[in-house]
Order: C-alpha cells, then sequence, then structure tokens
C-alpha cells in the first residue's frame, strides 16, 4: 500500500476539448481529483467532469486565476498535491514516477516538472519553451500561491528538486485559440503591472517587443522549430507590444 496519497487540482472554463484527457491521465496515480469550474461555463465540461464518477467537481463564480487556484487546494483532502491545468495531461512516464514517488521518503518540500508545450500540433523544443520548469508537485502545509494576475505560480518555503519525466501541454491548437487568450492574458498582464505602479515607455513599446523576438528566434534557437519557431516568435513579440500598449492606455486613462 502507498504511504502517501496525492490530492490533484484542476480549474476548467469551457474546456471540453481538453478535460477528459486530463482527467483520464490522473486516474492511475492521483488519489482525490479535485476540479474546479468556472460557473459561466457555456460548454460540457462539468457534464464531461461529472461523467467519471470519482471526481471531486464544483462550480464556483471567478476569482481569478490565484483565487480560483487557492480556492481548490482549500478543497483537497491530502497534504500532496498536484496542479495540473486543463489542457495538460501527465504521460505515462511520469504516472510511473508519481506512483514510485507515493512509496519513497520526500526529499524536499515540492517537485517541479518539464513542460512538453504543443504549438500547432507540433511540440516545441527550442524558442525557450523546453523544458519551461514550473512547480506541480507540492506539500501544501509548505506552499502557497503568488497574487499575480497572470503567470501565478507556487511559492515555497523549503527545498525544491526535479522530476524526471514530463508533462505534455496542449497549449495552442489552432491560431484562433491563441488569440482568444491573447486578448485576455495581455489585459491581466497590464493590469498587473499597473498595480504594481509601472509605467509604460517608448523602451516598452520599441525594443522589448525586438528583444523578445531575437531571444526567442535567434538565442532559443527557434529557427530550429521551423515555421512553428517564426510564428511564435512574431507572435511573442505582439504579446508583449500589445501588453505595455494596454499600459499605456491605463496609465493615461486610469482605467
Amino acid at each position: 500500500m502507498s504511504d502517501i496519497k496525492i490530492s490533484s487540482i484542476v480549474i476548467a472554463k469551457n474546456e471540453e476539448e481538453n478535460i477528459r484527457r486530463c482527467i483520464t491521465s490522473q486516474l492511475k496515480c492521483i488519489d482525490d481529483i479535485v476540479v474546479i469550474v468556472d460557473d459561466s461555463t457555456t460548454d460540457n465540461t462539468f457534464e464531461i467532469i461529472k461523467s467519471f464518477g470519482r471526481v471531486n467537481c464544483e462550480e464556483v463564480k471567478w476569482q481569478g486565476y490565484s483565487g480560483t487556484k487557492k480556492y481548490a487546494l482549500s478543497k483537497t483532502k491530502y497534504e500532496w498535491v498536484f496542479w495540473i491545468d486543463a489542457d495538460e495531461e501527465l504521460t505515462d512516464e511520469l504516472i510511473q514516477e508519481i506512483i514510485l514517488f507515493k512509496n519513497s521518503r520526500p526529499a524536499a518540500s515540492a517537485y517541479s516538472v518539464a513542460r512538453r508545450a504543443f504549438f500547432l500540433d507540433k511540440w516545441i523544443k527550442h524558442s525557450g519553451w523546453y523544458p519551461n520548469r514550473t512547480t506541480r508537485l507540492f506539500n501544501k502545509s509548505f506552499a502557497y500561491f503568488s497574487d499575480n494576475e497572470v503567470h501565478e505560480h507556487i511559492i515555497i518555503d523549503g527545498k525544491v528538486e526535479k522530476l524526471k519525466y514530463d508533462l505534455n501541454h496542449y497549449t495552442d491548437p489552432n491560431i484562433h485559440h491563441y488569440f482568444e487568450k491573447f486578448n485576455k492574458y495581455t489585459s491581466l498582464a497590464a493590469k498587473d503591472l499597473a498595480s504594481k505602479k509601472r509605467k509604460a515607455n517608448m523602451n516598452d513599446l520599441l525594443l522589448r517587443p525586438l528583444f523578445i523576438f531575437i531571444k526567442m528566434y535567434i538565442f532559443k534557437r527557434g529557427f530550429m522549430d521551423g515555421i512553428h519557431g517564426l510564428m511564435l516568435a512574431v507572435l511573442s513579440s505582439n504579446y508583449v507590444f500589445t501588453k505595455y500598449a494596454k499600459l499605456w492606455e491605463l496609465n493615461k486613462y486610469n482605467k
């Protein structure tokens, strides 16, 4: 019998294309799956989750990425928690590694995983996208979520080690999906900067986007990802420009 039991947390909104894959990948190694669904969801996400039976699922009013994940964390049964996004899945290798972990004596308070990000169905191995390690398995007694509006993360009081195997992250299946997220995330990022009293200037609008393109496409060898790498470098440059343009707008009109 396993010595350690693990909960997982997932937050979801209109994720009917992803959520079944995400949950199915956890069934062999996660003991308590908690999925929190945004109550403004309009597709079949909630019904798909409920069909699994063993999943602890609840619809709630959106509290922002950080706030909603904090709420999900409060619903977990066990000390050890794996945070996974709805558009991610555990690989077979990672599942086996987690099973072995459950029969071990943890040497750290948390563990990071590498993510294979898929953009337009291609695993992006360069462009600064891999391994893109992030802390996902943690003892909740020594961890809490940051308050960032976007790109929230786990803050750990203690040692962080690495898991060997990867998560799959199906980030953008098509360009339309990319731009749906683009507008939301650039607005949240601008608000986050404004809350920290940041002011947008010409360097932010001219140099930062150019630097991101050069960094991703040249220094991070995005050219080795083919046309996908070129598109990512251009789109990421545009993301940075738009984020600071929105910050400039917030500064100017104090919205």
